[in-house]
């Protein structure tokens, strides 16, 4: 079994920063990518970011050129660092990790972010 746990939500003004972390334990293998997701409140969720190892980070066209995605393998996290954040930012946003060759899906309990001035 796999556990996420994220960390890194809050209260930010628009333009501000946050930086969210995501820290996987259990069975992982190295065959994975590891990401994440968002929802709104009434709607659904939607893909953010993922990044697998060797390979270039795919960002969500809403997030381009202000988040950025990265992963450190040798303690199985992974960070979002959001920068220039919109209202329409807010959501919570759920780290996710799926296991290549099983073909398995697992999701942290998420973080609340909220972009208001």
């Amino acid at each position: 079994q796999v556990q996420l746990v994220e960390s890194g939500g809050g209260l930010v003004q628009p333009g501000g920063s946050l930086r969210l972390s995501c820290i996987a334990s259990g069975s992982i293998s190295r065959f994975n990518t590891m990401g994440w997701y968002r929802q709104a409140p009434g709607k659904e969720r939607e893909f953010v970011a993922h990044i697998a190892t060797g390979v270039t980070p795919t960002y969500a066209d809403s997030v381009t050129d202000r988040f950025t995605i990265s992963r450190d393998n040798t303690k199985n996290t992974v960070h979002l660092q959001m920068n220039n954040l919109k209202p329409e930012d807010t959501a919570v946003y759920y780290c996710h990790l799926r296991e290549i060759v099983a073909n398995s899906d697992y999701w942290g309990q998420g973080t609340q972010v909220t972009v208001s001035s």
